[in-house]
């Protein structure tokens, strides 16, 4: 957790140079298959992919990333993470809800996002800035142990 007296976090677009940094946070997001750097560096690249940082105090390297993915007028959340040790300390919620204005202001009308069933403190941050339930995979994801669990499908309507 930052410290009370700490510089405040700032969020920022992140680009191709933070493809490292980002391949380093997504393989701590709990995910059974992580991301490398060249695809993180291709997703970074490609127009249609909206990325925000979130970074404290002075550091050129993010505590955190989200990345979405645009198309018309509707974005779907490809991945948020926060480092480790930065969780529970309001991160995610400026992070994201940055990157939601960023999305609203590029258009975007309906954001769609997928998380894991049983990710409480996920889904308590994507209630609390709005998005709710519309439907459920089953099995969707694999996890680390080889089984496969449920897919909670969300939507935020931004207009």
């Amino acid at each position: 957790m930052r410290h009370p007296h700490a510089s405040p976090a700032r969020t920022g677009r992140l680009d191709a140079r933070h493809a490292r940094d980002v391949a380093a946070l997504h393989s701590q997001g709990g995910f059974a298959r992580g991301w490398d750097p060249g695809e993180c560096a291709a997703l970074l690249a490609d127009a249609s992919i909206a990325s925000d940082g979130v970074f404290c105090g002075q550091s050129l390297h993010p505590a955190g990333f989200v990345m979405s993915r645009q198309a018309a007028d509707e974005a779907e959340i490809l991945s948020i993470v926060i480092a480790p040790g930065q969780r529970r300390s309001g991160l995610a919620a400026n992070l994201l809800g940055a990157h939601l204005s960023t999305l609203a202001g590029n258009g975007v009308i309906q954001v769609f996002l997928e998380v894991e069933e049983g990710n409480v403190a996920a889904e308590r941050l994507y209630r609390h800035l709005g998005f709710r339930e519309v439907g459920r995979r089953k099995g969707y994801y694999p996890k680390p142990d080889g089984s496969r669990a449920t897919a909670v499908a969300m939507r935020l309507d931004l207009a």
